[in-house]
């Protein structure tokens, strides 16, 4: 293999975690597709809305996979993969069951992208986990005052 850079480089100079000012355009961002993601049912109108989300919590958690193909270290790729598998099976129980279970499935990846983020377990991914933690994070607050306020979207 040619010098793929690994998650320990991530403490060197120049391939630091993002943060403070750095931090503001994938937040940003992720606020704006935090949103869309929430009204994302409203563009598939023949879906059931708890389908829809449960698809985008499996797309939202297969980057990850990309992600370590892309690192080039087998022990990554098969740890992403086994946690990408865990939010396709929360995504598959929160089609038919509560809507709470999908809320608890976005949440939680935002949660992995945050140690993401921290960590650097996978190399080469500075600004994805701010952004894809915001877009979590914003999805599923939106989704729980769905919840809370009866609009009846998918359960």
């Amino acid at each position: 293999m040619t010098g793929l850079p690994h998650a320990a480089d991530a403490r060197r100079p120049g391939t630091d975690v993002l943060r403070g000012r750095a931090l503001r355009t994938p937040v940003a961002w992720g606020v704006l597709w935090g949103s869309l993601q929430a009204a994302s049912p409203l563009a598939f109108s023949w879906l059931d809305p708890a389908t829809v989300y449960a698809l985008g919590l499996s797309l939202i958690a297969a980057v990850y996979i990309g992600f370590g193909v892309a690192d080039g270290r087998t022990q990554v790729l098969a740890v992403e993969t086994c946690v990408a598998s865990a939010f396709v099976v929360i995504a598959a129980v929160g089609v038919n069951g509560s809507g709470w279970v999908l809320v608890a499935g976005l949440a939680g990846h935002g949660l992995k992208d945050l140690w993401q983020h921290r960590t650097g377990f996978v190399a080469n991914t500075r600004w994805w986990p701010p952004f894809c933690a915001t877009v979590d994070f914003v999805a599923a607050v939106l989704l729980t005052v769905a919840i809370l306020a009866d609009l009846r979207v998918g359960w």
